[in-house]
């Protein structure tokens, strides 16, 4: 084949020649560049190839690392793993060998998306990400994503979605904005993680974490100063009271104290607060996770400690009221998971009295058919939205237009295992959830989520806008 016959079968004459005068007309300084440039755009992207491999998480336990390419790139992602998981949420996919990683390996995962996946979605389009995530769902065949594991398929969806992105020639979180038909992307308030408690803490707190909410500020950047210097006064305060020994902190960043009630504990976090200066500006959420410490109907305060009274339970009825008081004797805003998961009655009471947010975590697991139900009893407000409980982008975004109908909060969570990946820094600020919750201002992995978000701000500049007071929109 000649020359002239290979320009002429493939067209290349006229892609040239547009790519000439798409440069002249440009005035650009570098044509080659340019028209390198020009002539890739014009190639429609593809999946190639994408590979796996087990990575550990920020708690040194296995996850899954996927490397999506494109004829145009490599695009990575990782996913977070949470300490338990419920019947209602997707399933993570575990060798369960003992002899390696205590079980808690991902080969499984991994050989799925380098044998199965891989091979079902080379040749599709980056772009169209509701077909790629629907031939995952398709390939796997099981309601919760057992068979291939959520921990596989959410990883490539994650990828691919980055992928899309860059094809589109968007930041990441306005292509997330593009799917879920978002025009106006929103700079969500953090919830810092302060104090830890419960299974992610070593001390005889019960009550899960203790998190601090920057409404008052006008722009992200303040946010996050208000909760870094919020932070280190509690560190001063904690080390006044009790010791730098207390200082110690949990799988998600926040001190670990040696308190077991929840006045001690708030009373730390009021005291740091004052000494911001902050006061008015700074409100308090709790993350409570009943669920952890309900035996039978009542709720074991003490099963932290290792020297329990047996005096310290607390019924329903007891906990509404301690609810009541805590709310009255301190800024909280928010209380996510109240009651057990299962206590829909004390739930939809405390929602009803309308003292602040009451988000669902145990209670809904980002499950469309708990969520439904609980949009229909009036059961809570808020939707605490883990990525790995649904298993793709797509799904994501449809649990967060049904939040969203029911006139919902929407807090972006993170898992206590997590990962470098700032994914839903991205994806909270495209589908404008106003909340995000990625434990506190310490530690890369939680930092990387908080910094994305200065980044985006940055590059969003006159147009960025800063959920603060209207943090539940």
């Amino acid at each position: 084949m000649s020359v002239q016959e290979y320009l002429d079968k493939h067209m290349l004459s006229r892609k040239l020649e547009d790519a000439v005068n798409a440069a002249v007309r440009a005035k650009t300084s570098d044509p080659v560049l340019f028209i390198s440039n020009h002539m890739k755009k014009a190639v429609q992207s593809v999946i190639t190839r994408v590979k796996a491999r087990q990575i550990l998480d920020s708690r040194g336990i296995p996850t899954v690392e996927v490397d999506l390419h494109t004829n145009k790139g490599m695009f990575r992602a990782s996913v977070p793993s949470g300490n338990s998981s419920g019947m209602y949420e997707a399933v993570e996919l575990r060798d369960g060998d003992k002899a390696v990683y205590l079980g808690n390996g991902v080969a499984k995962a991994v050989k799925n998306i380098n044998e199965k996946i891989s091979e079902a979605l080379i040749g599709m389009d980056p772009t169209l990400q509701s077909q790629i995530d629907q031939a995952m769902i398709d390939l796997d065949k099981t309601e919760k994503k057992g068979e291939l594991g959520v921990n596989a398929i959410l990883a490539v969806s994650i990828a691919a979605c980055k992928a899309g992105a860059s094809e589109k020639e968007v930041p990441l979180y306005k292509h997330i904005a593009d799917l879920s038909g978002r025009t106006s992307p929103l700079l969500p308030v953090p919830a810092f993680t302060v104090i830890s408690g419960g299974k992610h803490a070593g001390n005889n707190l019960a009550i899960q974490e203790i998190m601090i909410l920057p409404v008052g500020a006008s722009r992200f950047e303040e946010a996050l100063r208000m909760g870094s210097e919020t932070y280190h006064h509690l560190k001063a305060v904690i080390t006044e009271k009790s010791g730098a020994h207390n200082c110690n902190v949990g799988e998600d960043g926040g001190f670990a104290p040696n308190v077991s009630s929840f006045r001690e504990a708030l009373d730390l976090v009021k005291e740091a607060i004052s000494r911001t200066g902050y006061n008015e500006k700074i409100k308090i959420a709790l993350d409570v996770a009943a669920t952890n410490f309900c035996i039978g109907k009542r709720y074991d305060l003490d099963f932290q400690s290792p020297q329990k009274s047996g005096q310290n339970f607390k019924s329903a009825e007891d906990m509404i009221e301690l609810y009541k008081e805590l709310c009255s004797e301190y800024p909280i805003v928010s209380i996510e998971d109240p009651f057990d998961k299962e206590d829909w009655e004390h739930i939809k009471y405390i929602s009803s009295l309308g003292i602040c947010q009451v988000v669902g975590d145990d209670l809904l697991m980002s499950n469309a058919k708990r969520i439904e139900r609980a949009i229909t009893e009036s059961a809570c407000n808020a939707l605490l939205l883990k990525v790995n409980q649904v298993g793709t982008v797509t799904e994501v975004i449809e649990v967060v237009k049904q939040a969203r109908e029911a006139h919902w909060g929407v807090v972006m969570s993170h898992r206590c295992g997590e990962t470098v990946d700032a994914f839903i820094a991205d994806l909270s600020v495209g589908l404008a959830a106003g909340q995000i919750k990625a434990g506190a201002p310490c530690r890369g992995e939680r930092l990387e989520k908080y910094n994305q978000l200065l980044r985006i701000e940055e590059e969003l500049g006159d147009q960025a806008v800063y959920a603060g007071e209207d943090w539940r929109q």
